[in-house]
């Protein structure tokens, strides 16, 4: 069983910037994907961005280089640095985790997820 705590969202005006975390804690695999999704309601769950234990990342192209993925592994945290927040990225923001695939690598379902944290940009 693995836990995730996600701390970091909140509200912030247009421009500025956040820093979500997420730490995981429990069972661990040799290698970990993490990723980052939001959602709106009435829209679709959105994968933003993921990273696996050696650092390899993956974004959605809505987010034109504003955002950033990172991992400490000795930490079991990765975080999500976003800039130049826009009210179009209002959202709730979850943190999710899978072991790597060797086929699929950081791509498809994730088996565990946060509770989430609301991101608002005014």
């Amino acid at each position: 069983h693995v836990q995730l705590v996600e701390s970091g969202g909140g509200s912030v005006h247009a421009g500025g910037s956040l820093r979500l975390s997420c730490e995981g804690s429990g069972r661990t695999y040799v290698k970990w994907c993490m990723g980052w999704f939001r959602e709106v309601p009435g829209k679709e769950r959105e994968a933003i961005a993921t990273i696996d234990s050696s650092g390899i990342t993956a974004y959605a192209d809505s987010l034109e280089g504003r955002f950033t993925i990172s991992r400490d592994n000795a930490k079991n945290t990765v975080y999500l640095q976003m800039n130049d927040l826009k009210p179009e990225d209002t959202a709730m923001y979850y943190c999710a985790a899978k072991p790597f695939n060797p086929y699929s690598g950081c791509a498809g379902s994730y088996s565990y997820w946060v509770q989430g944290t609301q991101v608002t940009v005014s």
